[in-house]
């Protein structure tokens, strides 16, 4: 098991895995081969479940992710606001309205679920919204080291406006959530450095590795089955994920974060 220290800065992924991120259009085709094995994860409760999209991506690039979790019989829905531009005005009070408005019309706890920017949102949501949040899922998400270990921060700063080191937003992301907190990651990707998305140890807290491109965790079947099976645990009850059954070709021992 390899185990990540922060001693040093994070450099972001290489222009080769950079290269490589249009596998995801081949990840995308590999879900709809292994639907049939896709049926077998665990079904949901009917909860609500919220889905938020990565950088200048909109609720059309959640739409296979989404699909397959109304499938397992979950209340999914996408954030609603467009294309993914950044934290600005008006974007953070739309996702808390949004989540309130879910957690009021069911009466429950919503777990959230982001893709990349997505997840750094989902965190600062449960961050701040403990009481609507029953879990959070972050797929291949930036919460540890710098904003510019990554192949995308210059587009950040470009929509947003903002500087990719922010540290009052940084404050926000980077501690653990309070509610079960799931990251789901793999070194092979090409856009965020995969050090960045590990979580640290925890009761509640566990990282899931993958082998996928940054652009297709969204598609890939082992997240999509990785999802499925932690969206339903019941609430309360949570345990990590048992993947190894499936084989390290599938989800292989993850890092640990020191």
């Amino acid at each position: 098991m390899t185990a990540v220290t922060y001693d040093t800065p994070i450099a972001p992924p290489s222009r080769l895995l950079l290269m490589a991120e249009g596998r995801a259009l081949w990840e995308a085709a590999a879900s709809v081969a292994w639907w049939p094995l896709l049926r077998l994860a665990p079904k949901g409760d009917g909860h609500a479940v919220l889905v938020l999209p990565g950088l200048v991506a909109s609720d059309a690039s959640t739409g296979l992710l989404r699909r397959y979790l109304k499938f397992r019989h979950y209340d999914v829905h996408g954030w609603g606001q467009g294309r993914n531009l950044g934290p600005r005005p008006g974007v953070e009070k739309g996702m808390v309205d949004l989540l309130k408005k879910l957690a009021d019309k069911s009466g429950q706890k919503v777990s959230v679920v982001g893709w990349s920017l997505g997840g750094v949102y989902a965190r600062m949501l449960a961050a701040s919204h403990t009481d609507e949040v029953r879990d959070v899922i972050t797929l291949g998400s930036p919460f540890v080291g710098s904003g510019h270990a990554t192949n995308a921060w210059r587009i950040y700063e470009s929509v947003s406006g903002q500087s990719a080191d922010d540290e009052q937003r940084w404050s926000q992301v980077r501690p653990t959530p309070s509610v079960p907190t799931t990251s789901i990651y793999s070194r092979t990707d090409g856009v965020v450095a995969w050090q960045c998305s590990l979580e640290k140890a925890g009761p509640h807290t566990e990282n899931i590795e993958v082998l996928a491109s940054h652009l297709g965790l969204g598609f890939h079947p082992a997240v999509l089955y990785a999802l499925a099976d932690r969206l339903a645990q019941p609430e309360g009850e949570w345990k990590p994920f048992e993947g190894s059954r499936l084989g390290p070709w599938v989800y292989p021992k993850p890092a640990e974060r020191e």
